[in-house]
């Protein structure tokens, strides 16, 4: 993860260049206070990354004589499709819409139906066919 530092490290450092530059050449504060937040939140993944590959076991691709077999073996958890994401933002875009028209009947509906494709995303992985 060191990589990951480095790259974020950067990138707080050019934010950090450019928002006073933004300032003298624009005047415009919401660009200057949207750059200088940039620049705190690349600073504050900085750290956490910096804090982090110190106290981890080196990845393979960390290890500068590290071979392609090193990084052999499981990589992780892949879910299979899912149709569960579907349905909580298509109830979603009904809970958004019937605000937008006021209908606040429709907006139950959508936070009832919301509350089902939330669950079921949830929990799909307990029950079913991908049972663990």
């Amino acid at each position: 993860m060191k990589a990951e530092t480095y790259i974020f490290g950067i990138n707080a450092v050019f934010f950090a260049l450019v928002a006073p530059a933004y300032w003298f050449i624009t005047q415009d504060p919401t660009g200057t206070s949207a750059l200088v937040m940039t620049a705190l939140l690349t600073v504050l993944v900085t750290f956490y990354l910096g804090f982090h590959a110190s106290r981890m076991e080196p990845r393979p691709e960390d290890n500068k004589v590290g071979e392609i077999a090193d990084g052999a073996g499981e990589l992780g958890f892949f879910p299979p499709y899912s149709w569960w994401p579907l349905w909580c933002a298509m109830t979603l875009a009904v809970i958004v819409l019937s605000v937008a028209f006021g209908a606040w009947w429709l907006f139950v509906i959508g936070a009832g139906l919301g509350t089902v494709a939330l669950t079921g995303w949830i929990y799909e992985y307990y029950r079913g066919e991908h049972a663990h």
